[in-house]
């Protein structure tokens, strides 16, 4: 037997729950098993649409057809069928791996549900000829026919489970069955009661017209959606279905109103419209719903919006901590106290991400400035809620956008918040930052660069340029520094752009892969005495698991010595975590290990202590700050040459990074740093065999 985990057991146990729902609603001339097989096969057109790429609930129409046809057409079937599917489909297994997968269930039901109304009407449609030549049949057959066409008709008429009326042309009731009592709520016959007094009055001067045309042969028959008034005043919603019964002499004697009761459909199609536009835990619009709420605000608006882009701060800790139960319940606390913010105002909140909320105001005379309200924002979520006698409170940071230009269009607000709010994020939490054109230049240029970075990788286009290390005791090479570039874009830019886009692991292996080959090379074509090569990590690169097992890799395909490398991993990956492990094993493995982008704080001197380093590397920006201030600012000099002094005494090598100057090389050498990198050694001070490494260097 299939285990119910596999995607046919559980297909099978969702035929089994819908046919439990429905078996009670409806005559079926069939068994619980036969039904069972043939739900079954319903629910495998349903989960092969919503797997099917691209996506079309088309394929499930098809199951609308079917039910009807199988005579699934109880009062409660459809809701029955929308309820089991609605929950079913959005956990089961099979599915849970299928993109945009609420969104396509609400779809393939509203499609469904259509498709099963409408083969209802076709049906109903089928009995209304029925009617209809039972009728003629009755009115003009002879007197053996007469009696066999008027038990079919009262057949036809008292058990149809839709609603018919027959009318004198002045809407009086002469005939009316059951079904139709049953729909507009009368406990007694509608005989001799006037129809049109059931009109809704949105729809009486339409449906009065209608019967008209019909009645005058303008038309046949209409058939047409519309509005009945019940005995207790509450509206029906219904498909009619009219049609003109006339004399031997062909003159309008009655009308045939056929009537199908669909509010139940007309309120299921409300709800799945709501689930389309609105945040079902909040009851927020939800994002498809907000970008069209601003689209409308925003282009009708005469004293321009202002968009406000929440992020609630650290609310995984929340989630994590206390539970989704509890997160959820903030949220929809969140979601309520942003309402009451711009209670007063002509304003609207949306929910368009799991923490990330939308205020768009539209402004007027009146309108608070931004800074008051975002103190009114920030008070209002700073207000605790108790959850098992415990106080939790969230804050926000927020990007705003103050009235920008008319001539926008929703993308770019959208995308113009989104920027100013990650910009906001970057500063810490509970911060808040307007939209600033300028910075919006600055990061959209840079990101369109870092974006083609994957493009140019898989093109080749990265390159790895050799620069020297230099010793400053004597001003020798003692080193050779692999370093990335990208046109006019250097390493530690080329790092920072693959760590954002997440080619970082890959990047750094093929880059230390090439290095190690090229120096390989070059030393068995000059045959000059080995220099170790240094290889400088992003923060991504240190924290890499596998970066053991890359560099061991590398050494034994490409013949580089052991020790002859040098791995440097970036001080502040080492200081968060993750890379400990990595500074120990390299270590043991014969690899002397450094840590790159050192500043010189308490924090970072720690880890020379805690951890086997063999060298750092002074930051360079650090090192322009100090060149900047050497003549001013006697404190740092000073702190630096402490630093240097406390560093080479627990046995650590000391280079500086981004020296510029010979001056700033004396500086740096006259305090005991060992080596630097820079542009104050030029290739062109190299000769002989060194000079072809460095030769490609720009």
């Amino acid at each position: 037997m299939t285990p119910p985990d596999q995607p046919h057991g559980r297909r099978r146990e969702l035929a089994r729950e819908w046919m439990k729902a429905v078996y009670s609603t409806t005559y079926i001339p069939m068994s619980s098993a036969e039904i069972e097989l043939f739900l079954l096969d319903l629910v495998d057109v349903i989960a092969d649409a919503l797997r099917a790429e691209p996506f079309t609930a088309k394929p499930v129409a098809v199951v609308g057809d079917r039910m009807v046809a199988a005579h699934f057409t109880g009062m409660e079937t459809l809701q029955r069928t929308v309820e089991v599917l609605g929950r079913a489909l959005l956990f089961t297994p099979e599915l849970r791996g299928v993109d945009r997968l609420a969104e396509k269930v609400v779809a393939v039901l509203g499609a469904l549900g259509a498709r099963f109304a409408t083969a209802m009407r076709l049906d109903a449609f089928r009995q209304q000829e029925e009617i209809k030549s039972a009728l003629l049949q009755a009115k003009q057959g002879v007197e053996r026919v007469l009696r066999v066409s008027e038990a079919r008709f009262r057949e036809v008429f008292d058990s149809s489970v839709m609603g018919i009326a027959i009318t004198e042309p002045d809407g009086t009731v002469v005939e009316a069955n059951e079904a139709m009592n049953a729909i507009l709520g009368s406990e007694r016959s509608l005989i001799g009661r006037s129809l049109p007094r059931h009109f809704h009055p949105d729809d009486a001067e339409v449906l009065t017209a209608s019967y008209r045309s019909v009645r005058e042969g303008v038309v046949d028959r209409f058939r047409e959606q519309r509005r009945l008034v019940r005995i207790d005043g509450e509206p029906a919603w219904v498909y009619l279905a009219v049609s003109v019964l006339r004399d031997a002499d062909g003159e309008p004697a009655f009308h045939v109103t056929m009537v199908e009761d669909v509010s139940e459909l007309h309120l299921m199609q409300k709800n799945l419209d709501s689930l389309l536009l609105r945040d079902p835990l909040t009851g927020l619009s939800n994002r498809q719903h907000f970008v069209t709420q601003l689209e409308t605000v925003h282009s009708r608006s005469e004293h321009g919006i202002t968009l406000y882009h929440l992020d609630l701060d650290s609310f995984s800790l929340i989630n994590n901590g206390l539970g989704h139960d509890t997160g959820d319940r903030l949220l929809k606390q969140t979601a309520s106290r942003l309402r009451a913010v711009v209670a007063d105002q002509d304003a609207f909140v949306a929910r368009i991400g799991g923490d990330e909320f939308a205020v768009v105001v539209d402004n007027s005379p009146t309108t608070p400035g931004v800074p008051t309200m975002i103190d009114k924002i920030n008070d209002e979520l700073a207000e605790p809620t108790f959850v098992d006698d415990r106080g939790i409170a969230v804050t926000a940071t927020i990007g705003v956008l103050d009235r920008p230009s008319p001539e926008w269009t929703v993308g770019q607000l959208l995308r113009a918040a989104n920027m100013t709010l990650t910009l906001a994020k970057a500063k810490g939490k509970r911060q808040w930052l307007p939209y600033d054109p300028h910075e919006d230049a600055r990061q959209r240029a840079a990101a369109r660069v870092t974006a083609a970075l994957p493009g140019a990788f898989e093109n080749g286009e990265l390159e790895v340029d050799f620069h020297p290390v230099v010793g400053l005791a004597d001003r020798t090479v003692v080193g050779v520094s692999a370093r990335l570039r990208w046109g006019s874009l250097g390493h530690r830019q080329c790092l920072a752009m693959a760590d954002e886009t997440g080619l970082s692991l890959p990047v750094g292996q093929w880059m230390l892969r090439y290095a190690a080959e090229r120096v390989v090379l070059w030393r068995e074509a000059t045959g000059v005495t080995p220099l170790p090569l240094h290889v400088a990590l992003s923060p991504m690169q240190s924290r890499d698991e596998d970066l053991v097992g890359a560099v061991k890799r590398t050494l034994d395909e490409t013949g580089l010595p052991v020790g002859d490398l040098r791995i440097s991993l970036h001080t502040r990956a080492v200081l968060i975590g993750g890379s400990d492990d990595n500074v120990q094993v390299l270590t043991d493995s014969g690899i002397p290990t450094g840590l790159n982008d050192f500043h010189g704080g308490q924090d970072e001197l720690a880890l020379l202590t805690e951890l086997p380093i063999h060298s750092l590397t002074i930051a360079p920006a650090t090192v322009r700050a100090l060149a900047d201030r050497t003549a001013r600012n006697p404190l740092a000099h000073n702190a630096m040459a402490s630093l240097v002094a406390v560093v080479r005494q627990a046995g650590v090598s000391v280079t500086a990074a981004g020296v510029t100057t010979d001056a700033e090389a004396d500086w740096w050498a006259g305090i005991g740093t060992d080596a630097a990198q820079g542009d104050f050694y030029t290739a062109s001070r190299t000769t002989g065999p060194l000079a072809a490494l460095f030769q490609d260097r720009p």
